[in-house]
């Protein structure tokens, strides 16, 4: 096998079809375009979302709600999550960049720890926030809070 004999395989590729070559090859006329109008005219795009003159879909629906452009968004993590963690080797503290190699956050995202299920190692935990319920948990198990 070499550069000059290589082919695709057999049926992976068609022909073009050749429109507008005249009557015989079966799409010349109109080349397949209907008969005159707009659309069978080269250059012919229409915008996107008209729709013939009636008031588009999205002009009938009304607006509602805004983004509140300060909203932090968190990353929540569950102290049921925390405790699958450490079952799968000796941890004893857990930070940004634990939760990103453990695959649960991205290394820009603010994590929050929530307080699903139970912690029974003593762990301390960095995060940029707690709920009331986690850090309870955490202080509990003889472990420590730190708010990055």
């Amino acid at each position: 096998m070499n550069l000059s004999n290589l082919k695709p395989a057999a049926g992976a590729t068609r022909n073009n079809k050749r429109l507008g070559r005249g009557e015989g090859s079966g799409g010349g006329g109109t080349a397949t375009r209907g008969h005159k109008g707009a659309k069978s005219r080269s250059g012919y795009s229409r915008k996107s979302g008209f729709e013939g003159g009636q008031m588009p879909l999205q002009r009938r629906v009304p607006k509602f709600g805004f983004t509140n452009i300060n909203r932090v968004e968190f990353k929540g993590i569950n102290l049921d999550v925390l405790q699958s963690l450490l079952e799968g080797g000796a941890v004893t503290s857990m930070d940004q960049a634990y939760f990103v190699g453990a695959g649960l956050v991205s290394k820009n995202a603010k994590i929050k720890i929530l307080g699903r299920g139970e912690l029974t190692t003593a762990l301390e935990v960095h995060a940029h926030a707690f709920s009331k319920s986690a850090v309870e948990a955490i202080e509990k198990a003889g472990g420590k809070v730190v708010t990055l």
